[in-house]
């Protein structure tokens, strides 16, 4: 039997961060593919599992679901011992820090630039500039951050980098020029090869 259900899409750099813990954890999951830009998260059924109509959401063998990417994330790591976390406070403190930054200083910018200039097709001039200014300045404080750390949140890979990397990894995608940013372009292929994933 199927330990988990995922509702994501592949798309969603917020759904793509739990099926790669998953995967780096050895769970057994089924991955129902949920298309946002079509609608399938305004169906009562889906609005069943989480009322706010988003994904990722996953489902327990136990029939609970449970949704937001880093809450997820968070959950099934510490209910499969995954390592992800420091074991001392302050440490496993600047993780949290990181995931709580990442939603809401880096993903309003760089994903939502990302969804409207690659799927909603939208021309430059109609996306409002400060989604650009703010995504530069989050790669920036990402920049400083990971040019005297390995990874995100110091010395070890942890939940914090798998967030991040998500949309970092295609920022591109969003009209943002990592080459501009060395140390997160290095990190980037780091976290890539931890997680095995080809290049984006």
């Amino acid at each position: 039997m199927s330990g988990y259900k995922i509702y994501g899409d592949s798309i969603s750099g917020n759904c793509l961060k739990v099926k790669w813990t998953a995967d780096l954890l050895g769970l057994d999951y089924e991955w129902i593919e949920t298309n946002v830009v079509s609608g399938d998260t305004r169906t009562p059924e889906f609005r069943a599992l989480n009322p706010a109509g988003q994904v990722p959401v996953i489902v327990t063998a136990k029939g609970r679901a449970l949704a937001q990417s880093n809450a997820i994330i968070l959950y099934l790591d510490e209910k499969h011992g995954g390592g992800l976390l420091p074991d001392k406070d302050f440490a496993r403190a600047k993780v949290y820090e990181w995931l709580f930054w990442e939603q809401y200083s880096h993903e309003p910018y760089i994903a939502v630039r990302r969804f409207q200039k690659t799927y909603l097709k939208k021309p430059d001039d109609e996306i409002d500039p400060k989604l650009m200014e703010r995504g530069l300045a989050a790669l920036l404080r990402l920049e400083i951050q990971l040019t005297d750390e390995p990874f995100v949140a110091g010395p070890g890979f942890t939940l914090a980098d798998i967030a991040l990397v998500a949309y970092t990894r295609v920022a591109d995608e969003g009209g943002f020029d990592l080459s501009a940013f060395p140390a997160v372009k290095a990190w980037v292929a780091r976290v890539e090869k931890r997680l095995d994933l080809g290049a984006a």
